[in-house]
C-alpha cells in the first residue's frame, strides 16, 4: 500500500513539473511570437501575448504555476531577445503577477468571471507599478517611465480579453484530468 502512495505522489510531482515546463515554454513562445514595440517616449513599452498563457497557468493551475510561468517564461524572453537588463525585474514582476492572479482565483468561491476580472485588474496594477519602478531604477528618470504605462495597460487588457471568455472552460477540462 505504501509503495502505491509513493507512486501516486511521484506521478503528481511529475505532472506538476510537466505542466510548469509547458507553461514556461508557452509563455516564452507567446512573448516571442507576437510582440510590438510602442513608439512612446521613454522605453515606450512592448505589447506581447505572453500574459495569455501566464494568466491561464495562474487561473487554472494556481499561484505556483502562475508564478513559475511568468517569472521564468518572460525573463527568458528578456535574456534571449536582448532585453537582458530587464530580466531580473521581469522575473520578479511577472512572477508576482502569476502568484497574485493565482491567489485571487484560488481563494474565491464566487462568480468566476468577476474573480478572474479582479485578478487581471490586480495584474495590471502590479505590471504598471513594477515596470514603472524598474524603469526609474534603470534610467534614473521618474518622468520617462510614464510613456510605458499605456503599453503595459494594453498588454494586460488584451490578454484579459482573450483569457476571460475561455479560461473557465479550460479549468473544467483540467479538473477532469484533460490536461
Amino acid at each position: 500500500m505504501q509503495t502505491n502512495q509513493k507512486y501516486i505522489g511521484s506521478r503528481t510531482a511529475t505532472r506538476t513539473m510537466i505542466i510548469n515546463g509547458l507553461f514556461i515554454g508557452l509563455t516564452l513562445l507567446a512573448t516571442m511570437s507576437i510582440n510590438v514595440r510602442l513608439p512612446f517616449m521613454g522605453n515606450g513599452g512592448l505589447i506581447h501575448l505572453g500574459n495569455v498563457p501566464l494568466f491561464i497557468a495562474a487561473i487554472v493551475y494556481g499561484r505556483k504555476t502562475g508564478a513559475i510561468a511568468g517569472a521564468f517564461g518572460m525573463a527568458m524572453f528578456d535574456i534571449i531577445s536582448g532585453w537582458t537588463a530587464w530580466a531580473p525585474f521581469t522575473f520578479i514582476i511577472c512572477g508576482a503577477i502569476g502568484y497574485v492572479v493565482g491567489v485571487i482565483c484560488e481563494k474565491s468561491r464566487g462568480n468566476a468571471y468577476i474573480t478572474n476580472s479582479i485578478a487581471i485588474f490586480a495584474a495590471c496594477i502590479i505590471k504598471v507599478a513594477g515596470y514603472y519602478i524598474a524603469e526609474v531604477l534603470l534610467y534614473g528618470n521618474p518622468i520617462a517611465p510614464i510613456g510605458s504605462v499605456p503599453g503595459n495597460v494594453m498588454q494586460i487588457l488584451v490578454a484579459g480579453i482573450i483569457v476571460i471568455p475561455v479560461v473557465d472552460k479550460l479549468k473544467k477540462i483540467a479538473l477532469k484530468g484533460g490536461f
